[in-house]
């Protein structure tokens, strides 16, 4: 796989983390069970980089994100210990008058289906202006201008702000969407699998308006996809999630071209072989554990080809492999362990 984009390179300001999460629980209390969504995930997000949370459905990405709105819904949701830092400012101490000023102002969201993010019976020009409105010194009718600036700016004629949602197309909707969510030039973007929905011309040619924007507004992106070809396009980082815990984190090189964890070798031999189509697709065997019930060792333990004894006594221990490379598995106990991860380039 062709790796168009390396690790970040910045300088000591850019270093700066817009978004940490440290040890962070989020749980569900439904009638018939707990529901163990997130189970001690922590990662950073550095000034003007991407990150890609990549995982199967179910792993906890969009709960481990809403968090950072604080929209994990409360009923079921609980986030039980943990801490989350936006712009060096801890989100779970805000009050409501904060928490309203901060979405779609410092933080916005890209829902992964547009036909059902956008309001049907408002102009898709009044629901851009809206959102200016709600965080912006302006009146009605500049915000209008203001949107009409932000259509043009996502490829859409300004003359369509007068239309509704359902005359446009889906890729049109998701432009949209990606205009309502940079409206007020964020410094940080949510994109949770933006692309879902989208036939594959369509999904090129988003991924590429929102790398344009990104470097255009100098926003910090945080990437929810299983595709691992959006990854390569578009991430600077890459934290792998399994059963609500990081796996494996690192750089996009360091992650896909020296896989340390299992599962993220799995999801790379999961993939098709372009220089031998005769070849058969490899998934992975078994399911993800019922998040009611986790194992007390490692949640892959079943999964894993590698498994051992040891895997199922207790949580695998990180293991760094370098300042931003790290892998949680018990097999690197053993120091000659390695995984030699097929190539498909």
């Amino acid at each position: 796989m062709n790796l168009e984009k390396t690790s970040v390179e910045t300088d000591k300001n850019n270093e700066q983390n817009v978004v940490e999460l440290k040890n962070l629980h989020i749980r569900y209390d439904t009638d018939d069970a707990k529901v163990y969504a997130v189970n001690g995930i922590s990662i950073k997000l550095k000034k003007q980089s991407t990150l890609g949370l990549v995982g199967e459905t179910g792993a906890g990405k969009t709960t481990t994100v809403l968090s950072l709105l604080k929209l994990v819904p409360n009923p079921p949701g609980k986030i039980t210990e943990g801490e989350i830092l936006v712009n060096g400012r801890d989100v779970m101490k805000m009050t409501s008058e904060e928490l309203q000023s901060m979405r779609g102002k410092e933080i916005s969201m890209i829902f992964q289906d547009p036909m059902t993010s956008l309001n049907p019976v408002m102009t898709v020009g009044d629901q851009i202006a809206e959102s200016i409105l709600l965080h912006e010194d302006v009146n009605k009718k500049e915000a209008y201008e203001r949107a009409k600036e932000m259509l043009k700016t996502v490829g859409i004629s300004a003359d369509r702000a007068g239309e509704y949602p359902h005359q446009f197309s889906g890729g049109m909707k998701q432009r949209v969407v990606i205009a309502i969510a940079l409206a007020c030039h964020p410094s940080i973007l949510i994109a949770d699998e933006p692309t879902t929905a989208l036939d594959v011309t369509i999904q090129a040619q988003v991924l590429d308006l929102m790398n344009g924007l990104k470097e255009e507004y100098h926003t910090s992106m945080i990437m929810i996809t299983h595709d691992l070809g959006i990854v390569a396009k578009t991430c600077d980082e890459v934290a792998v999630m399994y059963s609500g815990r990081i796996v494996e984190q690192g750089t996009l090189r360091e992650v896909f071209e020296r896989t340390k964890h299992p599962y993220t070798e799995g999801l790379f031999n999961s993939l098709p072989n372009i220089n031998d189509r005769t070849a058969k697709l490899k998934p992975i065997a078994g399911l993800t554990p019922d998040p009611t019930i986790l194992p007390e060792g490692c949640s892959f333990a079943d999964r894993c080809q590698y498994v051992s004894d040891a895997c199922r006594k207790g949580a695998p221990k990180e293991k760094w492999f370098s300042d931003t490379h790290m892998v949680a598995c018990t097999a690197y106990e053993n120091p000659t362990f390695h995984i030699e991860k097929e190539d498909k380039k």
